[in-house]
């Protein structure tokens, strides 16, 4: 697989892609992660890549000019279409730019862009692109959730790093993968894990992961899950056994009721 990143600070990538997985997986030839500098494509002694909007308002616009020179160069690269071919550069345009107002990033997404063959992903600097810039490119557009960061440099090291451990031979065990978090069929949040020392701080290990029953351990690792996931998608004062910010921790004994969704999700045997 391949993965252009387009950025205007190639340095913030130098560790992030030659450590860990990411790095191995490179070394070995199963990845090929590329990075470009937006700025080498800007005109002028000052390579001037931002200016203010029409319209007024705060803050700095990225120039659609560099951004779209830079695209259509890495895109044409590697594709018989010649550059500058705006039908076919289109046609086969695999950018991404990562904006807040894009598609939301699930690991369902993450899925679908570990099976294309290439993707180039677009960092936003100041106050986002030009909007001519989505529309000359043909371009998706990708949020990795509702908050704002300085750039898309973190934003495009997320999408990295969960799209390319779903490519296979990057990750030892692939079956780790599929048991991950979001990868299963009911897309639950995974349920605590437990590790040696069988005790620490007065706190043991469940019982049943003791027991050398697969069966039920498989069981209560699903329902452990739905669990999880009820909490995850509960709202603060919703959380069975969670006290809200203003009150004081108190024992509870009740079991927490499984939600509509976590019944549907649910077993009816476990092999």
């Amino acid at each position: 697989m391949r993965i252009d990143i387009l950025t205007l600070f190639p340095e913030m990538f130098t560790g992030f892609l030659d450590g860990s997985l990411l790095g191995a997986a490179r070394a070995s030839g199963l990845l090929d992660i590329r990075v470009t500098n937006i700025r080498d494509f800007a005109e002028g002694v000052h390579r001037q890549v931002d200016d203010r909007p029409f319209g007024g308002g705060p803050g700095m616009l990225l120039m659609p000019g560099p951004v779209v020179a830079c695209a259509e160069h890495v895109v044409a690269d590697g594709l018989q279409a010649a550059v500058g071919a705006d039908v076919g550069v289109q046609a086969a345009s695999p950018v991404i730019l990562l904006t807040p107002g894009g598609r939301r990033l699930t690991q369902e997404v993450v899925e679908e862009l570990s099976r294309r063959e290439r993707i180039v992903l677009v960092c936003g600097r100041y106050e986002g692109f030009d909007a001519r810039v989505r529309t000359a490119l043909g371009a998706e557009e990708l949020s990795i959730g509702d908050f704002v960061l300085s750039g898309g440099e973190v934003a495009a090291m997320v999408v990295v790093d969960a799209v390319c451990r779903l490519v296979p031979g990057v990750l030892g065990d692939e079956e780790s993968a599929r048991q991950d978090s979001f990868s299963n069929p009911g897309r639950l949040v995974e349920g605590p894990q437990y590790t040696r020392p069988r005790e620490f701080r007065g706190m043991g290990v469940p019982d049943v992961l003791l027991s050398g029953d697969h069966g039920k351990i498989a069981k209560w690792r699903q329902e452990q899950a739905i669990v999880a996931t009820r909490r995850r998608d509960a709202g603060p004062s919703d959380r069975p056994g969670e006290p809200s910010m203003n009150q004081s921790p108190v024992p509870t004994k009740k079991a927490p009721e499984l939600t509509a969704r976590a019944i549907e999700t649910t077993p009816r045997s476990v092999p």
